[in-house]
């Protein structure tokens, strides 16, 4: 039986005491809440219980990667932020468009993102011989083994 209602799940972030130091164990009732869920809906679309989903958000049960990775698929966000970040501190456009980007079209999509990273340190600098414009720039290193494949 799911438990739609949320009013036993403890305290929610606009409970705590900032003055106190004190913070959710992880962040999903947040994020649930973000997506406009109940308990029993996410349940359903992770297929437990809403009572599950309330130990899980109170920290009584522990948050491991089975649950991490199930929880962060269905709520449209990464594992890493069910545990670190609420979602009014995560910059959602960016998320929003990568959750509508096909699964298949994922990995040039990554590509083209790339694309407009600064340069960083540890990207070699490299003469280009041409004299028109600067003669140094950056050149990003493909990431990941055997480097990036041409079409």
């Amino acid at each position: 039986m799911s438990n739609d209602d949320d009013s036993h799940n403890g305290p929610s972030l606009d409970d705590i005491d900032d003055d106190s130091g004190g913070r959710p164990p992880n962040f999903l009732r947040a994020w649930r809440e973000h997506r406009g869920l109940t308990q029993g809906q996410l349940a359903e679309m992770v297929g437990t219980t809403g009572s599950v989903i309330s130990l899980l958000e109170s920290g009584a049960r522990g948050l491991g990667d089975k649950w991490l990775r199930k929880l962060a698929a269905a709520l449209g966000t990464r594992t890493g932020h069910l545990l670190e970040m609420s979602p009014q501190n995560a910059d959602n456009d960016i998320l929003e468009i990568w959750a509508d980007v096909p699964a298949a079209d994922r990995a040039k999509a990554k590509l083209i993102l790339n694309a407009f990273r600064a340069p960083r340190p540890e990207d070699p600098i490299v003469r280009d011989g041409t004299g028109d414009g600067p003669s140094l720039h950056y050149v990003k290193k493909p990431r990941g083994r055997g480097g990036a494949k041409r079409p």
